[in-house]
């Protein structure tokens, strides 16, 4: 099994290559960042991806985008820093089949790829139990009511990037960043752009 890994991280790289490599059965590539990992994806045609959210540059949001978009079988496992179940939920909307957070046994990143390359789909218990409870309607993320592009967005204010900047690493035009802003102004009940870096740093989304 060939599993490439997109993290831009050498010792999270080179620990979780090393894990699982270890294996005997999985021979491991990486790449750094989104760009690096799609040409990487497309030359090498992995069983099995993984991606970091918080890709410099264009996200692992959008790079599972992108996998998907050149192959829609591709199977992805997202990790990430941030627990924060609805980021689960975004990544398994987009396609992807496996969310790992990084603050976890790092053998549950070997279960979700084994599981995942069987054709399955891999949660966390503890981010699976979160979702159920909060589509149980008992509590519900602040960022709930926002998209997969729109976390992205609110991801890269929280890094410090301007609209300008933005645009450009999503490749979208100037007038769609700023029409999201106003649209996550008003879902999160923030005035101004700094509020929406406020929040971004708040929920750990840097």
């Amino acid at each position: 099994m060939r599993v490439l890994i997109v993290d831009d991280h050498p010792i999270i790289v080179s620990g979780c290559a090393a894990m699982l490599a270890g294996e005997g059965d999985i021979d491991v590539v990486d790449a750094r960042d989104a760009e690096t990992g799609l040409a990487v994806f497309v030359a090498q045609k992995p069983d099995v991806t993984v991606v970091d959210i918080g890709l410099p540059g264009v996200s692992g949001f959008e790079l599972t985008r992108r996998i998907l978009a050149a192959d829609p079988q591709a199977r992805i496992v997202v990790f990430s820093m941030n627990d924060d179940p609805i980021f689960a939920a975004r990544a398994i909307q987009m396609g992807a089949k496996g969310y790992v957070t990084k603050n976890d046994d790092p053998y549950l990143l070997l279960t979700a790829v084994r599981e995942v390359a069987s054709g399955g789909v891999f949660l966390m218990p503890k981010i699976a139990n979160q979702l159920a409870f909060e589509k149980s309607g008992a509590s519900a993320s602040p960022l709930s009511a926002l998209t997969a592009r729109e976390l992205e967005i609110l991801r890269m204010l929280g890094r410090g990037l301007g609209t300008a900047e933005i645009a450009d690493a999503t490749q979208v035009s100037y007038k769609t960043i700023a029409n999201s802003c106003s649209i996550m102004k008003r879902k999160l009940g923030a005035r101004t752009p700094m509020e929406l870096m406020r929040i971004a740093l708040e929920h750990k989304l840097t």
